[in-house]
């Protein structure tokens, strides 16, 4: 196998590493906020920074590949996709994180109502970041296209979870500032959906070198 193959290999493995990463901060985002395990959440934010060296250490390695192996057009795309990817995968990490700083901020309170929708749209997050590693690896256009598409999944998810918390910040709720805080945990899931999109488009652009659309 050529020395570029070899490092094209790293590159992959580094990327699932990464991806690995960024499904387990979205799996313990969500246990410690379904749980209200503020000590969870915690070690969540101290976890970011795994995500954040994982990043710095892909980044170098594709910037060495673009210098001193010359790749053609294909090879070339693969390793720019790879660049816009690990930044959508650091920013689930921080939303992973900024999910975990509000359940910390809650200290245990009592729900203001049984979280349903939330724990879907995590589950849903966590399976669009790990088809759009797993296309990537396995240059798999079909998977890429349907992540796209099961964005909207989420996208209704978060809207009844905004639906029923603006009734209850309407209806001057003595707990509407918790209402408040969990609209902005289900936005950031829905923010993690939109990364998942933007690498299953890059994927899109590594095989065909051409972006997807994303509505």
């Amino acid at each position: 196998m050529r020395r570029f193959d070899q490092q094209l290999d790293e590159l992959n493995n580094k990327l699932k590493e990464m991806g690995a990463l960024v499904e387990k901060s979205i799996i313990l985002a969500s246990e410690a906020l379904i749980h209200q395990d503020v000590a969870l959440a915690k070690n969540v934010i101290i976890f970011e920074a795994d995500v954040e060296e994982k990043e710095k250490d892909i980044e170098a390695l594709c910037l060495k590949l673009l210098m001193q192996q010359q790749p053609v057009a294909k090879d070339l795309r693969v390793i720019s996709a790879a660049l816009k990817m690990i930044t959508d995968m650091e920013r689930i990490g921080d939303q992973a994180a900024d999910i975990s700083e509000i359940v910390v901020m809650m200290n245990g309170a009592p729900y203001v109502q049984e979280l349903i929708h939330i724990p879907q749209m995590a589950i849903a997050t966590v399976k669009m970041v790990t088809d759009s590693i797993e296309a990537y690896v396995k240059k798999d256009l079909k998977l890429a296209k349907s992540i796209i598409a099961y964005d909207d999944v989420v996208d209704d998810l978060f809207d009844k979870v905004k639906f029923d918390l603006i009734e209850l910040i309407r209806s001057d709720n003595p707990n509407s500032e918790q209402a408040i805080d969990l609209l902005m945990v289900a936005k950031f899931f829905e923010r993690i959906g939109d990364h998942a999109c933007n690498i299953a488009s890059w994927v899109v652009y590594s095989i065909t070198g051409k972006q997807a659309k994303i509505n």
